[in-house]
């Protein structure tokens, strides 16, 4: 892709098939000034590369009479009754049942056939203005067969079952147009979560603004009862704040001063002052609705499987139906208008309507279905896949504990002075990003002792292991017992060793402070199990998950102590995060299927290398976004067992459309032999087994957690 190229996102109103969607971004690629254009049937999205306007897009979609609008722009949905959409199809009816009564009641054949053609011309207005247009350049798909079905009952005298035919496609259109509507309302039920404007104060005015104008920085003054349109953190006031609409949780959240807010979420309590740390393109929410969207158009890889069928089988059909045609009055004194109508029934029987559809509204329903509850599966790949794992690996800190350590103990040694050995702990971890370094920050700040005047140099963070750094040119240490011992051995003297091992045994990790000469401080720090870890466990077990494996960098005693505690048998402790992604790789060798369940960040190895990575907590963390396959926006456990429920669900609904769309043209198929298929039967076949792929594919919006 020539990266000068422009890109530019389009939404687009009127597809009514995956076909046709496919058709048009054809036609889009093939203009001039394209280089690259891609059609998200799923989410009713182009994307185009090049310079191209919207005029010259729209007359590239003119055969479904396709609309465009900018995707920053504010789109406009407005709802047409079905009559109103459909008046087309009722008019038709109509004028086939007025045919019928002329013929058969009355006897006027010559009146019912002006009918029947008024019917067929009405209701097949649009399938006749694709149909021809395929025809001309030879391109056969479903709107290429029944053109040609209907033209031919035309030609041996067929009108009324012609009319039929015209009508229940229609119906079956409609249908489909209906249904994939209902499957995309996940997501623009998630766009219409966050308001259009809110409240902000510019020095002393506070003015409603639309949420293109405010800026990073503004202050937004949120009341009860009003939904938060910006993402931002709250700089004054406390309030209970619903983000159920983000993370998928039930129970309000309280949140006071420097906790992080987002767009979508409902204040219930409280007035609060949030300063805007995002704009709207870059909210959380935001980037949900763009990687849904983003996914729907993934292929699984059960729909690519049905789309290369159907690239081979509307052709084959259609040769197959040239045979029947020719074949039996050519070598076998056929009568030629027989066998031409059943060729006909071969046509309409032979549609691939409910075969095409059965896997794209699966993926797209169960996708938008898992968004609505805090779960963000990135592609139909990784939610098939999900369905499929056996063995999931756990990090610890984080994720099967809450990640928010605190120092439970500390050991001052050799009487060195207490106050100062804590300011310079502190002073090295204030440079650490790692989760225990706020708890060590938190527990001096509690004792008041001041360590921010404390100047540190040349900081360097040895990974997996802990920190190096200069205080007033004397060279300090702090980090894991192994590695203080690599550097100090005869230091690490039995006394010390045997307190360090008491604090492990109950599940702390120990934290040592030294010099190039001596050790001076012994920290232990615990972290909280979280109270679903051993639940969530245990239901994954039940649903077949063959085994659960936690991963840390922790010490063996703490991470045994916490393992034991929550009836985790593999513990693979004191890992650094490429022994992580090496141990991973070796779980797949043999073939099986594993989920890596991390924070995103140091995981982020390790989630790339399993089947299917999964990152905790993802609402506001760009990180975990970007790095798994699958996002539980919430920070709870609870989601993963759902998820994996709606994964198997989701294929087991895919096979039982694919098994019975098929079965359904099989039959049909045997029913023509003896010519007990009739035009009308083969197009209500087909519109019925439509209908019931997509019924059985809505299900999914009642998955339950």
């Amino acid at each position: 892709m020539n990266q000068n190229s422009e890109k530019r996102q389009f939404r687009v109103q009127g597809f009514t098939c995956s076909g046709c969607a496919a058709k048009f971004e054809k036609n889009v690629k093939e203009l001039a000034g394209v280089q690259e254009a891609k059609v998200n049937f799923g989410a009713s999205k182009l994307t185009v590369y090049g310079d191209i306007s919207i005029a010259e897009l729209e007359k590239a979609g003119s055969f479904e009479n396709l609309k465009l609008t900018p995707e920053k722009q504010l789109l406009e949905v407005k709802k047409e009754p079905f009559l109103q959409r459909n008046w087309r199809i009722f008019v038709s009816a109509l004028l086939l049942l007025t045919g019928w009564i002329t013929g058969h009641g009355w006897g006027e054949e010559n009146i019912a056939v002006i009918f029947y053609v008024s019917s067929i011309l009405i209701g097949g207005y649009r399938l006749f203005r694709a149909g021809f247009m395929n025809l001309f350049r030879l391109q056969f798909d479903m709107k290429t067969l029944m053109t040609v079905a209907v033209l031919g009952a035309a030609a041996i005298g067929e009108w009324g079952e012609g009319a039929v035919v015209v009508i229940l496609f229609a119906i079956s259109e409609a249908l489909e147009t209906y249904s994939m509507e209902k499957a995309r309302q996940s997501i623009r039920a998630l766009m219409d979560i966050a308001p259009r404007e809110a409240l902000i104060r510019r020095g002393q005015e506070e003015t409603l603004v639309p949420v293109e104008e405010i800026q990073i920085g503004d202050v937004m003054i949120v009341k009860p009862g009003q939904k938060l349109a910006m993402d931002g953190v709250v700089i004054k006031g406390t309030s209970a704040i619903n983000q159920s609409a983000i993370t998928g949780e039930s129970v309000p959240v309280t949140k006071s001063v420097n906790d992080e807010v987002f767009a979508g979420t409902l204040n219930e309590e409280g007035l609060l002052e949030v300063r805007v740390t995002r704009t709207v393109e870059d909210t959380t929410l935001a980037k949900i609705i763009y990687l849904v969207e983003e996914a729907q158009a993934e292929k699984a890889p059960s729909q690519a499987f049905v789309d290369r069928f159907a690239k081979y089988y509307t052709p084959a059909i259609m040769l197959l139906a040239l045979c029947i045609v020719v074949v039996p009055p050519l070598f076998f004194q056929g009568e030629w208008s027989e066998w031409i109508y059943r060729g006909l029934a071969l046509l309409v029987v032979g549609c691939p309507c409910a075969l095409v559809i059965s896997t794209p509204i699966s993926i797209v329903t169960a996708i938008g279905s898992a968004a609505r509850k805090g779960v963000l599966i990135k592609g139909g790949i990784h939610l098939e896949q999900a369905g499929a794992l056996s063995v999931i690996a756990f990090d610890k800190t984080g994720t099967l504990t809450r990640g928010v350590p605190e120092v439970t103990d500390y050991l001052v040694l050799h009487e060195q002075n207490q106050e100062e050995v804590l300011r310079i702990a502190a002073a090295l971890e204030k440079g650490s990003q790692h989760p225990l370094a706020s708890s060590i920050l938190r527990k001096v700040e509690q004792e008041g002792i001041d360590y921010k005047q404390i100047q540190v140099d040349d900081f360097t963070s040895v990974i997996g292991k802990g920190i190096r750094a200069k205080v007033q040119g004397e060279e300090f240490f702090i980090g894991s017992p192994s590695y203080l011992k690599e550097l100090l051995p005869l230091e690490m003297n039995q006394e010390i060793e045997s307190q360090i091992d008491k604090w492990q045994k109950q599940g702390k990790t120990v934290m040592v402070l030294g010099t190039t000469s001596q050790l001076l401080l012994l920290i232990a720090v615990a972290d909280e199990v979280r109270k679903s870890s051993k639940a969530v466990l245990q239901e994954l077990h039940k649903i077949g998950i063959k085994k659960t494996i936690m991963l840390t960098g922790d010490n063996h005693a703490t991470a045994q102590a916490i393992g034991e505690s929550l009836g985790i048998k593999e513990i693979k402790s004191e890992l650094l995060p490429q022994n992580k992604l090496e141990y991973i790789k070796s779980l797949r060798k043999d073939g099986s299927h594993v989920a890596m369940v991390g924070d995103g960040v140091n995981d982020a190895p390790a989630l790339a290398a399993s089947t299917v990575g999964i990152a905790m907590g993802g609402a506001g963390t760009d990180t975990a976004l970007e790095t798994a396959d699958i996002a539980l926006m919430a920070d709870d456990l609870h989601k993963l067992p759902f998820t994996i429920r709606l994964s198997r669900r989701t294929l087991q609904i895919i096979k039982q459309n694919i098994t019975f769309s098929l079965g359904i043209k099989i039959l049909a198929l045997l029913l023509i032999v003896p010519g007990w298929l009739t035009l009308w039967m083969a197009i209500f076949a087909d519109m019925g087994a439509t209908l019931l792929v997509t019924l059985n594919s809505l299900r999914l919006l009642k998955t339950k957690e």
